[in-house]
């Protein structure tokens, strides 16, 4: 089953995550199917930037959100629904 979730890069203590579809199997670091977007949760306000139709593309083929992945994507939608 393939998972959207967070890839940890950065360096210690400066966390940086990038938005990945992957084969739920492959360890956190593992190679992706697809970079879908990163998330900086260390600026002021945190700074997420996703490619919502890829999101889509894999939910529809079957692909599951993480938690932490889900609640990004929700606040991406609200604030482009705020800015609009």
């Amino acid at each position: 089953m393939v998972k959207i979730r967070l890839q940890r890069v950065g360096t210690k203590k400066r966390a940086y995550y990038r938005i990945v579809a992957l084969d739920e199997r492959e360890k956190r670091s593992g190679r992706p199917l697809q970079y879908l977007g990163t998330y900086d949760p260390l600026t002021q306000p945190p700074v997420i930037k996703l490619d919502a139709e890829g999101v889509a593309a894999w939910q529809s083929k079957g692909a599951q959100l993480s938690d932490t992945v889900r609640s990004l994507v929700k606040q991406q939608a609200a604030a482009a629904a705020g800015a609009s």
